[in-house]
């Protein structure tokens, strides 16, 4: 069965064991960095766990450890590398590897089709990830999109780089992300995850500028007045393995989690949508305005940003990866 751990004491040095259980069953260790017990991000995990445990007959079992369980996202994906996780849905840092800030990479596609496209097994995206990721000793298995993300704000909002010099907005520790804000016009602070609550109602920052509506609604609604959706990067989280503990699978084992993973996948891809656009009807339910900015706005937005971090991305990803992605980013 898929065991949730609620509380998890981490001590300095400790390592969290690939293990057997009492049956000997062997043990497989799950994690996220950010999606709490109940969210989507769980029920993908939930639904990871139990299709691996129903497909090896229980020969393999699945521990799943939340958000902050195991600590911050640089930790637990340190703790990812290192083999002490065993497997992840998450928004890997780029602190191994700078060529995995390709998945942030702003404006890059800007439908939902084209995104599809793109992070399926067989799309340009995918097949770049899975190289880099083989590199770090990872597995990568696919996506788990989210959708396209936006500015959330309290007392004021902008539509365009003009208006948003006078916003100071949360972004995540990972490149490029405060790069592409800041080339929209807003000043920026970088906030691990767990502390952008306290930062936003202590006025620390105007807001969060990374994520979904999901994200913003579920955790910030009653700090926050307005949600713009920018679309300056279609949000994804990655579902991998460690490459050693893919490794000691045996082949059959190894065939029912990859499986598992990819039924996942195309599973979010269907609810994802559907799933986001419930969160903007909630969001304006609780008292939060949702704009969309014109068709003449992203089109600008976009030009500034490809324009300004397009090459910034290219010293850190290096020039095959970025013509890649001028050869196939969608046409502004």
């Amino acid at each position: 069965m898929i065991k949730t751990i609620s509380t998890f004491a981490l001590a300095a040095g400790t390592a969290l064991a690939f293990s057997m259980s009492a049956a000997g069953a062997e043990t497989l260790r799950l994690a996220t960095d950010s999606g709490a017990e109940g969210s989507p991000t769980a029920k993908s995990m939930e639904q990871w766990g139990s299709l691996i445990e129903e497909g090896t007959n229980g020969e393999l079992e699945v521990d799943i450890f939340y958000q902050n369980e195991l600590g911050g996202q640089q930790e637990v994906f340190d703790l990812f590398v290192a083999g002490d996780v065993d497997m992840m849905i998450n928004w890997p840092m780029t602190s191994y590897d700078q060529r995995i800030a390709i998945v942030y990479a702003p404006y890059m596609v800007f439908s939902w089709e084209e995104a599809k496209e793109a992070y399926e097994p067989g799309g340009w995206i995918n097949e770049m990830m899975d190289g880099i990721y083989q590199d770090n000793g990872l597995k990568f298995f696919g996506a788990w999109p989210e959708g396209f993300n936006g500015v959330a704000t309290k007392g004021e909002y902008a539509t365009t780089i003009e208006k948003a010099g006078d916003l100071k907005v949360r972004v995540p520790p990972a490149f490029p992300h405060a790069e592409t804000v800041q080339a929209m016009g807003y000043d920026t602070a970088t906030i691990d995850w767990s502390e952008v609550f306290t930062a936003i109602e202590t006025g620390v920052v105007d807001g969060d500028a990374a994520n979904v509506i999901y994200w913003d609604y579920e955790y910030f609604r009653d700090t926050l007045d307005y949600y713009v959706r920018t679309k300056h990067a279609f949000i994804t989280g990655v579902i991998s393995m460690n490459l050693q503990s893919w490794d000691d699978l045996s082949e059959e084992h190894q065939q029912v989690v990859q499986e598992a993973a990819v039924t996942v996948m195309e599973d979010h891809f269907e609810a994802a949508q559907e799933i986001d656009q419930s969160y903007v009807e909630k969001a304006e339910e609780a008292g939060m305005t949702y704009i969309e900015p014109s068709d003449e706005e992203i089109k600008a937005l976009a030009e500034a940003v490809r324009a300004e971090v397009w090459p910034q991305m290219e010293e850190e990803v290096g020039s095959e990866i970025m013509d890649t992605v001028r050869e196939n980013a969608s046409e502004l």
